[in-house]
């Protein structure tokens, strides 16, 4: 039962880490490298994240700077944060990248919340599939000479930790939909 409830936290604490990286990458009011993490640029034929080819910084709230380590790939990372689902424009200098995050508007902080309302419902559901996989498995060690307290007790502490792991992903929710409405 030990190890049952040990992978039950371990697949709700994956499900909570794709969560704070889907939260990363959904824009708030201040200018985050992390916003960056999801885009892959071509070069050379091959996908490569941005985060190998540039070093991503914040100087100012509303101010992203990129730094090409080869020229060459100026071009493609420009493409590639065009394609982005950013809706950002880069301003190049030479082997530099700006980025300006203009100021949010009301319509816009408000699909910005949608988006983070709809992966914490997808987080919850992922964690709430983890309990339904563990109580069954606690169900077949029924006849493997567990007993039914055994179970029960097992299936109660697979709800605490659901209950845990659901109040975390809220908690994080709650901190990004701040993150979008601040001023």
């Amino acid at each position: 039962m030990e190890m049952l409830l040990l992978e039950s936290e371990e697949k709700m604490q994956k499900s909570l880490d794709v969560l704070k990286r889907e939260l990363a990458n959904i824009r708030s009011t201040r200018a985050a490298p992390s916003m960056l993490d999801h885009i892959h640029v071509e070069y050379y034929g091959a996908s490569t994240p941005l985060i190998q080819l540039a070093g991503v910084s914040a100087p100012e709230p509303r101010l992203l700077v990129i730094s090409v380590y080869d020229k060459g790939a100026v071009g493609d990372v420009e493409k590639a944060i065009l394609k982005s689902d950013l809706s950002l424009t880069p301003q190049t200098d030479g082997a530099t990248i700006r980025l300006y995050l203009p100021e949010l508007t009301r319509e816009r902080r408000q699909e910005l919340i949608k988006q983070v309302k709809h992966r914490l419902e997808e987080a919850r559901v992922s964690i709430r599939n983890v309990r339904r996989d563990s109580n069954d498995e606690a169900k077949r060690m029924k006849g493997d000479g567990v007993s039914e307290d055994q179970i029960k007790d097992a299936q109660d502490e697979i709800q605490k930790l659901t209950d845990q792991f659901v109040k975390k992903a809220e908690e994080l929710a709650h901190q990004k939909e701040e993150g979008i409405l601040a001023v």
